[in-house]
């Protein structure tokens, strides 16, 4: 009797620690060696994530919202003077952090609005008590339109603040010095002007870009991803891009790949196929050592996350390859954190996804380990059937 009390008591421990390890991981099984665990669920949107040194995990929703995760507890910022117009690919965008924050308590956001026509601004504000006060423009009327807004903010290792511009459905705007549309900008964390940019008295950085969406560094070298033509051409020329300064990109006159002289090639063209990249990071820790060094790409048509080796010696593509393909839906970012785990948002409520029952989603990618699964499976199945022949035997 007591034997049939030990393998019901195994019984229920089996189900409850399954039930736990399932509940608490809350994963998609992925054969590609990762589990999924949902950080924050039911958003609306969320367009850009920044972590804090301490932590914090600070992202905007393209309605309007700036909120913050932080020891469990979802925060809504309150934000003072924030006149979101979300409108088509248009809303509240990107999001950065001083280099120095806590100490330097200020969060930049990239937004749309609309004054009798639609633009898009950069704003610097002073966080205080999960508010956002003392709003400051740093750079205003980059022209905006429904699609084609760029958006991603993101400081350099040089302490300036980095802007990234799409034309606004106006292309020749892209080849135009004296527009912000189409454009990779530079400025100074309080808005002027760096003396070393490649335009005098002009935060351009680089030119000739349709609608850059992710930039990124490792070490000192800069690069981009950018949309292609796949909407108004038909066809798509996805980029990552090694950005240069002062460096013409070519659109609207070339596409792709071009090997015109006049013009920058990028080191990466999908060609007939459409990835629609967005937020890129490289990943530096040590936590996915067969991702160690590589460039992290985010892609909404295309639905997965693109994994991209690069020769940083003669800045060229090794391999690329897809993981977490139709797992997540559209995917509009990927940071690494600073507890070294990737953290990625979902874009499944931008109008051209199909939201699942709790998107839009924050995840986090775990290394699968099915080890560690299958011994306290194995474990306990070991004492229910020594168990199970004692009982036969008594």
């Amino acid at each position: 009797m007591r034997s049939l009390h030990k393998i019901i008591i195994i019984l229920i421990l089996v189900i409850i620690i399954s039930s736990v390890l399932f509940y608490f991981s809350n994963y998609s099984v992925n054969v590609e060696g990762y589990d999924i665990i949902n950080v924050v669920t039911n958003l609306d949107t969320p367009w850009s994530l920044a972590f804090s040194k301490n932590g914090i995990l600070f992202f905007t929703e393209r309605p309007g919202y700036v909120k913050a995760f932080y020891n469990n507890t979802l925060i809504s910022l309150k934000v003072e003077n924030l006149n979101v117009k979300e409108i088509g690919e248009g809303g509240l965008l990107g999001i950065a952090l001083d280099p120095n924050f806590p100490n330097s308590p200020y969060i930049y956001l990239y937004y749309t609005y609309e004054e009798e026509k639609l633009w898009n601004r950069v704003v610097r504000y002073k966080f205080e008590n999960w508010t956002l006060v003392d709003q400051k423009i740093l750079i205003d009327k980059i022209p905006a339109a429904t699609i084609h807004n760029g958006g991603r903010i993101k400081f350099g290792p040089d302490g300036k603040l980095y802007i990234t511009t799409g034309d606004a459905t106006q292309r020749d705007l892209a080849q135009d010095i004296n527009s912000l549309a189409g454009k990779i900008l530079r400025i100074n964390p309080d808005g002027s002007i760096p003396e070393d940019n490649p335009f005098p008295h002009s935060p351009v950085y680089s030119y000739g870009h349709r609608n850059p969406q992710g930039i990124d560094w490792f070490d000192n070298l800069m690069f981009s991803s950018e949309h292609g033509p796949s909407g108004e051409l038909g066809y798509a020329h996805d980029e990552i891009n090694f950005i240069i300064k002062g460096a013409n990109y070519g659109w609207p006159i070339v596409v792709g790949i071009s090997n015109d002289k006049r013009f920058k090639n990028p080191i990466l063209d999908t060609g007939e196929e459409t990835w629609a990249p967005s937020g890129i990071s490289f990943y530096k820790g040590n936590i996915y050592p067969e991702l160690k060094n590589k460039l992290l790409v985010a892609t909404l048509r295309g639905k997965h996350l693109r994994i991209i080796e690069i020769d940083f010696k003669e800045i060229k593509v090794i391999n690329h390859y897809a993981i977490l393909g139709n797992m997540l839906g559209r995917i509009r970012d990927v940071v690494e954190g600073p507890d070294g785990y990737i953290y990625i948002a979902t874009s499944n409520k931008d109008g051209r996804g199909i939201p699942a029952l709790d998107d839009d989603r924050i995840v986090k990618l775990i290394p699968k380990n099915t080890k560690a699964y299958l011994n306290i499976n194995l474990f306990f199945y070991a004492i229910f059937v020594r168990e199970k022949i004692k009982l036969v035997k008594n």
